[in-house]
């Protein structure tokens, strides 16, 4: 048993390039485990400053100065930001509230509508089972209004956490862009002299995931300009916010549409019923994703995240388990980058002629 360890052990981690690989990815790890919380406006700056930069490298090809650059670049950044803040959350929060309003009529109607599916269907639903659902319901809204309560009453700290946000990650942004050099040439100092695996590993993840993010956040655009139009057309409630929510779930494959899917289907539902709106409404979000699927995310996302469909969704569970929200967003990047590392290491343990 001791000498299998050993081999293993020599045959992986004797190259001094695969233990300081594997070193900084434990460090990274760490960090943004334990202490993640305290430097998310950190991690949200380094986030945008390293999407951002992508745009000021292409103006900077076009012979502007890096300075004119990042200043062209930050400045739509913001403009961007004025106009989400200024329009788009407020017509979001507005239709949220509408939702909350709504949902004892909401529920009041879907009651009424399943009451009648054992008079309707009596070899299929019973009046038990209907009753269960009911029950199901009522418990889902009370808990969903404690909820909504309890964010209410934090809503001053949380209030307070966004205007940090607002101020300090700008700021940050900003000097990450204008002094990426001094920055990277800072850190550098804590480095080895040698680093030829990790720079390879990082140049195949930056590609990949740069691509990646690149092509979902044009995949996003599209499918939520789309899907507004469309359920605005059709007259769906809260047009907005579906589609909002809509175009937010391709960055969760698989998972994401499901849920929507449902999600869907209980909104028409309540506001058609039985009817040919539902089932056009219904037939709309089918083909906007067959499009998606079919056509558009092969077209923005040719080549970029080689990744099994079982490692996707792996990779979206654990990275969702471990850091809830932000762990779905950057599930792929961080399952591109672990495969990026395997690939990097094992090819190593090729090239050196150990056994395979």
């Amino acid at each position: 048993m001791f000498e299998l360890l050993k081999t293993w052990k020599e045959r992986h981690f004797s190259d001094p390039q695969r233990v300081i690989l594997g070193f900084m990815l434990l460090v990274g790890a760490g960090l943004v485990y334990f202490v993640g919380s305290l430097l998310t406006p950190v991690f949200i700056a380094v986030i945008i400053a390293y999407l951002l930069d992508g745009i000021v490298v292409l103006l900077q090809r076009s012979h502007l100065p890096r300075l004119a650059s990042v200043t062209i670049v930050f400045m739509v950044f913001m403009a961007g930001m004025v106009v989400m803040m200024l329009w788009l959350l407020p017509l979001t929060v507005k239709q949220v509230s509408q939702l909350v309003q709504q949902l004892p009529g909401m529920l009041a109607s879907v009651q009424s509508q399943l009451l009648q599916l054992p008079t309707t269907y009596p070899e299929l639903i019973s009046k038990n089972q209907v009753s269960q659902v009911i029950d199901f319901l009522n418990t889902g809204i009370s808990t969903l209004g404690k909820r909504v309560l309890t964010i209410s009453l934090a809503s001053v700290v949380g209030l307070i956490h966004l205007v940090v946000y607002l101020v300090l990650v700008p700021f940050m942004v900003f000097f990450m862009l204008k002094d990426k050099a001094a920055i990277l040439a800072w850190g550098r100092r804590f480095l080895p002299d040698n680093m030829d695996l990790t720079e390879s590993v990082w140049q195949e993840a930056n590609v990949q995931v740069t691509n990646y993010i690149r092509g979902k956040g044009w995949e996003l655009l599209i499918i939520w300009a789309v899907s507004f139009a469309v359920f605005r057309a059709l007259g769906l409630q809260f047009s907005l916010l579906i589609s909002l929510f809509v175009g937010l779930s391709v960055i969760i494959p698989y998972i994401g549409v499901t849920v929507m899917g449902f999600v869907m289907a209980l909104i028409a539902f309540i506001q058609w019923g039985w009817s040919g709106e539902f089932a056009s409404a219904m037939i709309a979000y089918a083909v906007i994703q067959i499009i998606d699927g079919n056509l558009l995310a092969p077209l923005l996302l040719s080549g970029v995240v080689n990744l099994h469909p079982v490692a996707i969704v792996v990779a979206i569970l654990l990275f969702g388990g471990l850091w809830g929200l932000w762990g779905l967003f950057f599930a792929i990047p961080l399952a591109t980058l672990i495969n990026a590392v395997l690939k990097a290491w094992f090819a190593r343990v090729e090239h050196r002629g150990d056994p395979a």
